[in-house]
């Protein structure tokens, strides 16, 4: 798999019928190795080891209804108090982040109403902060870690 622009972490895969898989430590099994989910497992260390998050506090790959459409948000971070955090959405290091991109988390954040955003593609990370009060974001240079905000 392509080098991303995370640090370095230790991964359990597995092959079997010619597919390999990686272990995610969120949702406690091995998932097909994609190169979309070799950056969900990247983002998922990268929370944990990173910025602190506790693995409780992680979730992965959940539907949601938008408009009578199933959708699937990639990673869900939540507070202490159940409300949601950060938002992360990922794509395959060989898929550009554009507009697009930022439209699909926006139309999540809808119904989910997090504080951060965050769009990654493995090699080009976005960060933003919700202004709910006059309707903006701002951008970041990163997410602030677990500690800080709880």
């Amino acid at each position: 798999m392509q080098q991303l622009h995370f640090p370095a972490y230790s991964f359990r895969f597995k092959s079997s019928e010619n597919k390999i898989s990686i272990f995610d430590e969120i949702r406690k099994k091995f998932v097909i190795l994609t190169p979309e989910e070799w950056v969900r497992q990247h983002v998922i260390q990268f929370l944990i080891h990173d910025k602190n998050y506790p693995k409780s506090h992680i979730n992965v790959e959940k539907e949601l209804v938008l408009n009578q459409t199933k959708k699937r948000y990639d990673i869900v971070i939540y507070n202490k108090d159940g409300s949601i955090f950060l938002i992360v959405e990922c794509k395959a290091p060989q898929i550009e982040i554009s507009q697009n991109t930022f439209d699909q988390i926006a139309r999540y954040n809808l119904s989910l109403k997090a504080n951060y955003l965050m769009v990654t593609n493995g090699l080009h990370h976005y960060y933003c902060q919700l202004d709910y009060e006059n309707e903006k974001y701002q951008f970041l240079e990163e997410i602030p870690n677990y500690n800080v905000i709880n």
